[in-house]
């Protein structure tokens, strides 16, 4: 008879092996994994610089911060305005930015917008406040 320090018995053993053979046989991990979605940053955080640890020289450099800073500013407004926020005016786009209590940031770039300007989508407003989005 064996001894072992298995806390069940045999039988019981037996059955959970059986239990778990077809997933085992699958392939799949058998431990819980943590969620791969990333928490969103929050609005004390460090900004990295998108042009990695290097950023290229000169106007490169220049051209590619002004991308990422046009791109963030998309994902910004795209958080806070919907698709059936559009077309729409300055006055428009800053009154549902204000009711989406969106960030400062946001609120003061559409504030430089041209006024009479009527913009399509997202991408327009930001191109309309001399930023190219990259994409």
């Amino acid at each position: 008879m064996d001894r072992g320090s298995n806390p069940v018995s045999p039988r019981e053993d037996d059955e959970l092996k059986h239990e778990l053979e077809g997933y085992l046989r699958s392939g799949q991990h058998t431990h819980v994994e943590d969620a791969n979605d990333p928490e969103p940053p929050a609005d004390d955080d460090v900004v990295v610089d998108s042009g990695g640890p290097v950023p290229p020289p000169g106007e490169d450099r220049d051209r590619a911060r002004a991308a990422a800073e046009a791109d963030a500013l998309r994902l910004e407004l795209s958080r806070h305005l919907e698709r059936t926020t559009f077309p729409a005016d300055r006055q428009t786009l800053l009154a549902t930015l204000e009711a989406q209590h969106a960030p400062d940031h946001a609120l003061e770039a559409v504030r430089r917008l041209p006024e009479g300007e009527t913009y399509g989508d997202v991408t327009e407003t930001v191109r309309a406040l001399g930023a190219a989005p990259s994409g």
